[in-house]
């Protein structure tokens, strides 16, 4: 008996364990669409990994659209940039950060249900492999400009398990 209880306790250490390998933190977050037509938008921050081991951000999902991705922006050549789907995700290295902002990562709400309104707050649950799911409560900012970057608008830390 004693044997179950000690294999239980080390599985469930072991469980508890890599839910903590990597400390996620999203700062300076922001949502915003082209406007009220708008029939997509996008969000962007900053996720930040304190811990000891990289994580990956794997997808994202929202009910203010129909579908929710993560994309980036890639150089065709001759000035032409085209956005795609990035699959396997964005890799969040240990003791680093990674941006997602206008014009390289972020996450893409295609299909938007309604309009985007200035201060509202778009809900949006981040998949990492590693430190699971963080919900983020993200600013709607139609007037921000291109610049990004720097701790600002709401500052979310994953919960402890």
């Amino acid at each position: 008996m004693k044997l179950n209880a000690i294999l239980a306790s080390a599985t469930a250490f072991a469980l508890l364990s890599s839910a903590a390998f990597a400390d996620i933190m999203v700062m300076d977050s922001y949502a915003r669409s082209a406007g009220k037509s708008a029939k997509a938008g996008a969000a962007f921050m900053v996720i930040e990994n304190t811990g000891d081991e990289g994580d990956r951000l794997v997808s994202a999902a929202s009910d203010i659209a129909k579908k929710v991705e993560l994309h980036t922006h890639k150089d065709m050549g001759d000035g032409v940039m085209k956005m795609m789907h990035v699959e396997e995700g964005f890799e969040i290295p240990a003791g680093g950060k990674h941006m997602l902002m206008r014009g390289g990562d972020h996450v893409m709400f295609m299909g938007l249900n309604g309009p985007m309104e200035e201060g509202a707050t778009v809900k949006v649950t981040l998949t990492f492999e590693k430190a699971g799911d963080i919900v983020v409560d993200i600013p709607v900012d139609l007037k921000r400009q291109d610049k990004h970057g720097g701790m600002g608008h709401g500052m979310m830390k994953k919960k402890d398990n």
